[in-house]
This record gives C-alpha cells, sequence and structure tokens, in this order.
C-alpha cells in the first residue's frame, strides 16, 4: 500500500496595506504613516461564502434572542449546529430563530446556522 502525500502551496496575499505617496504640493499631513487598510466584513466574519446568507430582521420578533428590528444576521447553511447555538428553522412557512437544545425532541427544519449578530444603533 503507498501513502499519498499531499503538497499545498502557501501564497503570499496580494493586499497592498502600503500608504500611496502623495501627489499634493506642499507639506503632506504627519496622520499619513498611520493609514490602515479597511475593514472587510466578508474577509472577516465569512468563512464560505458560497453558503453564507444576510438576513436583515424587519421586526422585533425575535427580541428573546436580542435580535432587533434592522438587525443583520449573517447565517451559513453549510454548519451542523451545535448544543446551545442559535440557527434560523422554517416552522409554519415562516423563517424562524431557536436555540438548539440537546434535550428538546421536537423536529425542526433547519436553514443555517447564525454565525453573526450585527447590531443597528440607530
Amino acid at each position: 500500500m503507498m501513502n499519498v502525500t499531499t503538497v499545498l502551496s502557501i501564497q503570499k496575499s496580494d493586499k497592498n496595506y502600503r500608504v500611496e505617496r502623495p501627489t499634493q504640493t506642499g507639506f503632506s499631513s504627519p496622520a499619513t504613516h498611520y493609514n490602515e487598510p479597511r475593514i472587510d466584513l466578508n474577509s472577516a466574519l465569512v468563512v464560505n461564502a458560497s453558503s453564507t446568507f444576510f438576513i436583515r430582521v424587519s421586526d422585533d420578533a425575535f427580541q428573546d434572542f436580542e435580535i432587533l428590528e434592522n438587525d443583520v444576521l449573517i447565517i451559513d447553511k453549510s454548519l451542523v449546529p451545535k448544543n446551545n447555538q442559535i440557527v434560523m428553522a422554517i416552522e409554519d412557512d415562516t423563517f424562524q430563530v431557536v436555540r438548539i437544545d440537546e434535550r428538546n425532541t421536537s423536529q425542526i427544519i433547519l436553514w443555517g446556522v447564525i454565525t453573526h449578530i450585527i447590531k443597528s444603533v440607530l
């Protein structure tokens, strides 16, 4: 029997975080050396882009989970829920937020696991 070894290459990031040279005349701002890259929420919060969905909450029906109107739920359909996680499920032909509990014996139609809740403060 032959062992097969897979070799993966490590790629350098394509992102460039260097500060561009200013094109203005005169003195540049002393703060230009402190520029930081913008935060990309997709790369920070999404693991599997092809199975992740963003849903904006339209009312306060999920207040029990501290999910309020205009909050955005990030839901990954590829994940298997674990005990005590909150998920989006389909009950009575509507989306419902449900907490997974191993002791609960009722069946649910799982739509996806809620991975993040982006809160609206307005």
